[in-house]
C-alpha cells in the first residue's frame, strides 16, 4: 500500500532539483502531483513525462509564486485536474551569492517575493482548497538559516523568515486540521547549485567538511524526507523543522 494514495499534491519550483526529486517521490508513494514551474516549461514537463513513465499522475502548471493571480490560476488547475489538494510543497526559491556592498534593493525583492513572498501566498490560497480533513503544508528553508554562509545575508534572511513562518502557521492552522513543517537542507547537488559554483570547486570541498556524512547532498535524500513529513507517519508533527543535512549545521 503507498502512503499517499489518492492524494493530491503541488510542489512549486518543481521542474529541477530538489522540487522536482520532490515532486517524483511524492507521485511513487500514490499522489497526483502538479509540478509547478516559473520559466522552464522544458524541464517540467520532463518531470512529468518521468513520473507518467512509472505509471504515476502529474501535470505540468506555469505560475510565478510571487504574483497573486498566477497563484490562483496554479491552485485552479490544480483543482481541474485533479480534483482537490491535500499536499503543499513550498520550494519554489531563488539564491544569489553576494557581499554586503554588493547587495542590492532589487536582489533583496526578487529574493524575499518569491522565497517568503510565494510561501505566504501559496500557503494562503490552499486554505481555499483543503477540505475539513485538514491539510499538510511542507517548507522548504536551509540550514543556513540558523547558520549562515559568507555572502547570503539576503538568502539567509529569506529562509530565517520561513522557518519563523511555519512556526506560526502551524499553530495558525492547527485548528483546522492542517499540518505545517519545514525542512531545512544543507548542500544539495543540484542544477541551481552547479551553476553557482557550489559543485565541483573548493566551496563543494568547504561544504563536504562541514557535513559529518561527507558528501552533498542528492535532491533524493531532501525527497525522502518531504514523503515522511506528507504522510501519516509524521501525523504528530507540526511546527517541526527536520535539518537534512548529513549532520552540517
Amino acid at each position: 500500500m503507498k502512503k499517499l494514495n489518492g492524494k493530491v499534491a503541488i510542489v512549486t519550483g518543481a521542474s529541477k532539483g530538489i522540487g522536482a526529486g520532490i515532486a517524483k517521490a511524492l507521485a511513487a508513494e500514490g499522489a497526483s502531483v502538479v509540478v509547478n514551474y516559473a520559466s522552464s516549461k522544458k524541464d517540467a514537463d520532463r518531470v512529468v513525462a518521468e513520473i507518467v513513465a512509472q505509471d504515476g499522475k502529474a501535470v505540468a502548471v506555469h505560475g510565478d509564486v510571487s504574483k497573486s493571480a498566477d497563484v490562483e490560476k496554479l491552485f485552479a488547475e490544480t483543482k481541474k485536474a485533479f480534483g482537490g489538494l491535500h499536499i503543499l510543497v513550498n520550494n519554489a526559491g531563488v539564491f544569489r551569492f553576494a557581499s554586503l556592498e554588493e547587495s542590492t534593493e532589487e536582489e533583496f525583492h526578487r529574493e524575499f517575493n518569491i522565497n517568503v513572498l510565494g510561501t505566504l501566498l501559496s500557503s494562503r490560497e490552499a486554505l481555499k482548497y483543503f477540505d475539513k480533513k485538514g491539510g499538510n503544508i511542507i517548507n522548504i528553508s536551509s540550514v543556513v538559516s540558523q547558520n549562515p554562509s559568507l555572502n547570503t545575508s539576503i538568502y539567509s534572511a529569506t529562509k530565517g523568515a520561513v522557518d519563523t513562518l511555519t512556526i506560526q502557521l502551524s499553530r495558525e492552522l492547527a485548528p483546522r486540521k492542517i499540518r505545517v513543517n519545514v525542512i531545512a537542507p544543507g548542500g544539495v547537488e543540484t542544477e541551481g547549485s552547479t551553476e553557482l559554483g557550489m559543485v565541483g570547486g573548493e566551496l563543494e570541498k568547504q561544504i563536504v567538511n562541514q557535513t559529518p556524512l561527507g558528501r552533498l547532498g542528492q535532491p533524493e535524500d531532501i525527497a525522502r524526507v518531504a514523503v515522511f513529513l506528507a504522510s501519516d507517519d509524521s501525523a504528530w508533527l507540526t511546527g517541526e523543522r527536520i535539518s537534512a543535512s548529513g549532520g552540517a549545521r
